[in-house]
């Protein structure tokens, strides 16, 4: 019955839709559009403007800069959840980095790289990062101690242990972190294109808002948003394709209520 079940995940979001297509019909508003008009100023952009370029532009630019983020997280993030001294030692310095805005360091990437796309992805790389490091080594502190031990019992080499005991047991949380850097990825490339950047859904938004094309402005941020969700379902079926196993155990207290009614 899969077919009940995205019904019953698709019936608000088409509610919503209706109803805001309704209620904005005829509406004279200067600031809010009908919804009509924000999407075919959408349609428009892409089919006959440039907006096309601006998209590639700005999910090429996201996908990089969270591959990036997602290759340094995890390696670093294994490596120091390994060591308990380690894990101690970097701490504090771990907090101070994420405390800091990325946002903050825009003016100065902009001014050191320039206004093409490796600003971008650094600054998405650099602000993307640290949700993952921390789930990562959160993940792998958090592996059973008896894994660990049977793995040193065995004499498994460290290497193999890395990649076939402890990144899949952190990989639940990895994938946890990855999805929470993605929604900063997508505001890291907003800003940045905003403030520095002659191509992308920011700037696009930027300038229509600056030509007072209000419509062209509020469907360049709906698409900025079916961008993000877009990379939600696909981060989605990849963390279910790789983490079948994670997703078909059942809870601790259905599987003791199994046993209990198998038992009787």
């Amino acid at each position: 019955m899969r077919w009940r079940g995205a019904l019953v995940q698709l019936w608000l979001p088409v509610l919503v839709v209706v109803v805001w297509w309704l209620s904005s019909a005829g509406n004279t508003s200067f600031g809010f559009p009908p919804l009509k008009d924000m999407l075919t100023a959408l349609w428009d952009g892409l089919a006959h403007g440039e907006l096309k370029a601006d998209l590639w532009f700005s999910i090429k630019n996201t996908v990089a800069g969270l591959a990036i983020a997602t290759v340094a997280g995890v390696i670093a993030g294994l490596l120091i959840g390994e060591s308990d001294g380690l894990r101690r030692a970097t701490g504090p310095l771990l907090d101070y980095i994420r405390a800091t805005p990325t946002i903050a360091f825009v003016p100065v990437f902009i001014l050191s790289f320039g206004l093409g796309s490796t600003p971008k992805i650094v600054l998405i790389a650099l602000g993307s990062v640290w949700p993952i490091l921390l789930n990562t080594i959160s993940g792998v502190a958090g592996i059973n101690p008896a894994v660990n031990e049977i793995s040193s019992s065995y004499r498994i080499p460290w290497w193999l242990k890395l990649f076939r005991v402890t990144l899949p047991g952190a990989s639940p949380q990895i994938f946890a972190g990855i999805r929470v850097a993605l929604q900063i990825a997508i505001v890291l490339m907003v800003v940045s294109e905003i403030y520095g950047s002659p191509v992308g859904l920011g700037n696009f938004i930027l300038q229509s808002g600056t030509s007072f094309r209000v419509a062209d402005t509020w469907g360049g941020t709906i698409l900025i948003g079916i961008v993000g969700y877009g990379l939600s379902v696909a981060l989605l079926l990849v963390e279910h394709a790789l983490l079948g196993w994670h997703f078909q155990r059942a809870p601790r207290g259905k599987r003791a209520r199994q046993a209990m009614a198998g038992a009787a």
